[in-house]
C-alpha cells in the first residue's frame, strides 16, 4: 500500500499531531475611529507580539492601520479562531487604555477600545481546489 507523506518543514508538531493552522484576522477600534496612529501604533504592536508570546500565537505579519488591524496568526488546533481573536482583543485593550490615558478617555463613554466585530479567514498552503482533488485520487492510489 503507499502512503503520502507530509513535507515535515511547513507543519507544525504536537504529541500525535501535525498541523498548519493560520489565520488572517481584521478588526476595528469602536466606531471605526482612526485612533491607532503613531504613537498607538508602536505601544499596540508591542502588546500585541507580547500576547501571542504568552499565549503560543505565532504572530507571521502584523500591519496597523488608523481605523484597523491586520493580523496573520498561526496557532495550536487546540485553540479555536475566537478565543484567538477574543485574546487579542480583551487584553490589548486594558494594557493600550493603561499605557495610553488619553485614549481612555477618548473611549471612556462607551467603556471599550474594540468593536465587537471582526473578520477572520482560515489560511493554509494549498487552495480548496488542491485539498479536494487529493482527497478524490486516494483510492486510486491505494
Amino acid at each position: 500500500m503507499k502512503t503520502n507523506r507530509i513535507n515535515s518543514e511547513n507543519y507544525n508538531t504536537l504529541n500525535h499531531c501535525k498541523f498548519l493552522i493560520q489565520y488572517h484576522i481584521i478588526w476595528c477600534p469602536k466606531f471605526r475611529f482612526s485612533v491607532l496612529g503613531e504613537n498607538v501604533e508602536s505601544v499596540l504592536k508591542e502588546v500585541l507580539y507580547t500576547i501571542g508570546e504568552k499565549y503560543e500565537f505565532e504572530i507571521k505579519e502584523l500591519e496597523v492601520m488608523p481605523d484597523h488591524i491586520h493580523m496573520f496568526v498561526s496557532t495550536k488546533p487546540t485553540v479555536a479562531p475566537t478565543d484567538v481573536i477574543r485574546t487579542f482583543k480583551s487584553i490589548s485593550a486594558i494594557e493600550v487604555f493603561k499605557r495610553l490615558p488619553r485614549l481612555k478617555r477618548f473611549y471612556s463613554r462607551c467603556g471599550s477600545l474594540w468593536s465587537k466585530g471582526y473578520f477572520v479567514s482560515s489560511v493554509g498552503k494549498v487552495s480548496e481546489e488542491t485539498v479536494k482533488r487529493y482527497i478524490q485520487e486516494q483510492k486510486s492510489k491505494s
